[in-house]
């Protein structure tokens, strides 16, 4: 297994998971991204994909499968190279496989390269985990993992003797670091993928990293995706804006300098900013209890 992940060297850069396969190193997250505008959806995937961008991020819960899907075909690019992210919140064996069904017909596709179990909660974690399996070893499903889990919940999954979830999404920006998380998931090879890397623009007008983004002639939201991109994460920030998608992927062509890496990791760590602001209050959780 893996300790660290390499950086990223361009928007076609590739990490290779646990189970072999590989997966694009930068995405287009899409929370949120039809509210009001289903088209904006479709919009937001072609412009990505024209732009570069190889992997989309949905989710069961965003509403907009069916316009990604859309904006995937629109695209007339190879299906074999876009790598399509969703994610279920449905919990139990009967149900995880009944929401991938009902995920793929909206997304209109033979399969998904990865499906994630999005949060933590609910109870029948592992009967869950066990249907995700089960799309795996039928090939309608490439690779799995989870979403907003923490250290109790993974060591759970890794003690009930399963496979090893191939990815673990959680909030990652210079404000929410989680080296503890980071560390475990490393040493178990399983790679982090950050979303919500600008913060939800919460952050972006601090004079602390005003100051450090002024230096690089970026903007905050660059520098921290840049931080994302150094740290060794898969980051995917989300944007609908022709505009953002261009510039959120312009940060391979620079660096930030180890000084300035320090001070960003120095930077006092706030609460959640993205989605499922209380999932990581579960470290108390009895883990028989969420089987």
């Amino acid at each position: 297994m893996l300790n660290a992940w390499k950086i990223p060297e361009n928007l076609g850069s590739k990490f290779e998971l646990n189970d072999g396969k590989l997966i694009p190193s930068f995405g287009l997250g899409l929370y949120k991204a039809s509210v009001g505008d289903n088209k904006g959806t479709e919009t937001a995937v072609t412009t990505a994909l024209k732009e570069g961008y190889r992997l989309v991020d949905t989710a069961e819960v965003y509403g907009n499968e069916a316009e990604v899907g859309s904006g995937i075909k629109q695209s007339n690019i190879k299906r074999e190279d876009i790598y399509v992210v969703t994610k279920t919140l449905k919990k139990g064996y009967d149900e995880c496989l009944k929401a991938f069904e009902q995920s793929n017909e909206r997304l209109g596709l033979d399969y998904v390269d990865l499906y994630l179990m999005h949060a933590p909660i609910g109870g029948k974690i592992l009967k869950t985990y066990d249907a995700m399996l089960k799309l795996r070893e039928k090939g309608v499903v490439k690779s799995i993992g989870v979403s907003n889990f923490n250290i109790s919940m993974l060591e759970g999954l890794r003690k009930s003797g399963r496979p090893t979830p191939a990815v673990n999404q959680v909030e990652l920006h210079p404000y929410m670091r989680r080296q503890e998380l980071v560390t475990y998931c490393r040493k178990h090879g399983i790679l982090l993928m950050a979303f919500s890397p600008i913060t939800k623009g919460k952050k972006l007008g601090e004079p602390e990293v005003i100051s450090i983004a002024e230096k690089y002639k970026k903007t905050v939201a660059q520098l921290f995706i840049r931080w994302c991109v150094q740290s060794g994460f898969l980051v995917i920030p989300k944007s609908s804006k022709k505009e953002r998608i261009i510039e959120n992927c312009q940060v391979f062509d620079w660096s930030i300098s180890d000084e300035d890496m320090n001070k960003l990791c120095s930077l006092p760590e706030s609460t959640c900013y993205g989605l499922g602001t209380n999932l990581y209050q579960i470290h108390e959780m009895n883990w028989e209890e969420s089987r």
